[in-house]
């Protein structure tokens, strides 16, 4: 069971998922999501498989998101279609993947954002070491966070995920711990020996404990600005506390969610409040899917991927500003969906 990109094969006590497409971050398409689920599905009962292993070849990703490129494409030539079978693919791989009844242990090296955080944020013992960047970006590009993102983020501590989801913010080993994305920290120069030792014993216990990571975190001693900011009601509120405010973070924090989609913003806020109330990765995952199988068609997503995927040219013209934002667009873009169009997470 190979594909270029996404290795799986058996090693001693183990199952190996490896993610091999390190010039292009090892970005996730629904080809990868396939191997993925795939491998898991055969392993489930496999007497000779106690566990599974996730890593990633190359030095500066585990995994940086999605392939949405043929998204793009597809979507601007009128096919809406594409989209709604990538997310299908990778939704249903994320729920195997926080289901599973054997250890998933992930290591997560460099850059871990959307796509990859699908794969890794849910397994049940993610390791991170100290090149280690984690971020829930697509504010920046017109989605929302999804791949049971909104679940992660609803977790975190206080307002903690609102502030990371609406922002896009990147942490680091010590606030990926702290907010949940993480559970183990590790120096990367043990991974190899670590790797080898659970594939030989097939027992999740001989991760090393205890390490903690020598950069420090930002979020813990944020929090109180956090709290005070990202509790409003909805983004207008938030804005306008920030306004009111006169620190750094808050100008940094003000400048970036004028940066970012205000549409995705305010579903974003919505949907990780809606998973907050019932957090649960298939109801997280179903959420998220109503705003990301209509957002090709109707929120900025193809002007998002246009400008900072396709042209590059860093400058999307969104369609709404947070003033201009129709409730009714929100309010569609989060209806619940058709029996007919939900995910089968059990296919």
């Amino acid at each position: 069971m190979q594909d270029d990109w996404m290795i799986a094969r058996k090693q001693g006590r183990a199952g190996r998922l490896t993610f091999n497409r390190p010039k292009a971050l090892n970005a996730l398409d629904e080809s990868m999501a396939g191997v993925i689920e795939t491998a898991l599905d055969q392993w489930r009962d496999d007497p000779e498989v106690a566990l599974v292993i996730i890593d990633a070849a190359g030095e500066r990703a585990f995994c940086a998101g999605g392939d949405i490129a043929a998204v793009y494409h597809a979507g601007r030539a009128g096919n809406f279609e594409l989209g709604a079978q990538f997310w299908r693919a990778e939704y249903r791989m994320n729920a195997k993947i926080a289901e599973y009844p054997k250890p998933i242990i992930a290591f997560m090296q460099g850059f871990v954002m959307g796509g990859g955080v699908g794969v890794g944020g849910h397994a049940s013992h993610r390791v991170v070491g100290e090149t280690t960047q984690i971020a829930m970006p697509e504010t920046g590009i017109g989605l929302i966070p999804d791949v049971g993102g909104t679940l992660i983020l609803a977790r975190a501590p206080g307002r903690v995920g609102e502030y990371l989801g609406t922002t896009g913010g990147r942490i680091g080993a010590a606030d990926a711990l702290y907010a949940g994305f993480a559970d183990i920290y590790l120096p990367e120069a043990r991974w190899p020996d670590v790797i080898a030792e659970l594939t030989r014993t097939g027992e999740a216990s001989v991760i090393p404990r205890g390490f903690q990571p020598e950069v420090k975190g930002f979020l813990a001693e944020r929090r109180p600005d956090i709290e005070a900011i990202f509790g409003g009601k909805d983004m207008a509120a938030i804005i306008t506390t920030l306004e009111g405010m006169e620190t750094k973070f808050a100008a940094e924090t003000l400048t970036t969610l004028r940066r970012n989609s205000a549409l995705s913003e305010e579903c974003t806020l919505r949907l990780i409040r809606m998973t907050r109330a019932l957090p649960n990765i298939r109801e997280a995952l179903s959420n998220e899917f109503r705003f990301t199988l209509r957002a090709v068609e109707h929120s900025d997503f193809l002007e998002g991927v246009r400008a900072q995927i396709i042209d590059k040219d860093r400058a999307p013209r969104w369609a709404y500003r947070l003033d201009t934002l129709p409730e009714d667009l929100v309010a569609r873009l989060l209806a619940p969906l058709p029996r007919e169009w939900e995910i089968d997470f059990d296919a």
